[in-house]
């Protein structure tokens, strides 16, 4: 897949207000910092599509970018981030756990990783919500220009042995870095074959 045309649609504050019209989508959601934006600008070739900031909790809501007017590419708040108000944290949670667990357009949840850490507890308690919820998700490794290849390899095996020790079958991984955009072909065919596959 080759991305032509990518365009900002809409912010919603809940699930029931997102766009209506019924198109795949694909939403991305990771811990706060893990690079979810700057991995969406590397995908979509637009450097300002997706917000970046160096503070933590940019996106607060639910963001709709129409691809090639084919699929939408949803970016979804981050989690983990703690520096906001409780009140807000738990609104944040809930407007992104009803979408996940609500919207029926809902494709694959793409979970952003930072591929130099070793598994981390809250995202290993993410996955498992995904699972309880029954909701097909893939990995995404980000960050892979940060450390030596060996290194990262080592961090993706731990991760996935982690989650090995739960789970009888592994989701789909990519390996990815939004500086070199390794991991980006890939994973944009995956996406492709995802939606020719539904069409049939």
């Amino acid at each position: 897949m080759i991305i032509k045309t990518a365009s900002f649609v809409k912010s919603s504050p809940d699930w029931e207000s997102c766009p209506k019209n019924s198109l795949p989508e694909f939403a991305f959601i990771g811990r706060s910092n893990v690079g979810k934006s700057s991995f969406i600008n590397m995908l979509t070739a637009h450097q300002q599509l997706a917000k970046t900031s160096s503070k933590p909790g940019k996106t607060k809501l639910i963001n709709h970018f129409l691809i090639n007017n084919e699929w939408y590419l949803v970016d979804l708040p981050g989690y983990g981030y703690t520096r906001s108000s409780k009140e807000l944290r738990i609104q944040w949670n809930k407007m992104t756990l009803d979408y996940i667990q609500y919207r029926k357009d809902l494709y694959y949840l793409c979970l952003l990783i930072d591929s130099r850490l070793l598994p981390q507890k809250i995202d290993l308690s993410f996955i498992n919500t995904l699972g309880e919820m029954q909701i097909p998700f893939l990995i995404v490794f980000t960050k892979s220009d940060k450390q030596s290849n060996l290194k990262i390899m080592k961090n993706v095996e731990v991760f996935l042995d982690t989650l090995s020790e739960s789970w009888e079958e592994l989701p789909p991984y990519f390996i990815t870095s939004a500086v070199t955009s390794k991991g980006k072909e890939e994973f944009l065919s995956f996406i492709d074959k995802v939606i020719k596959e539904t069409k049939r």
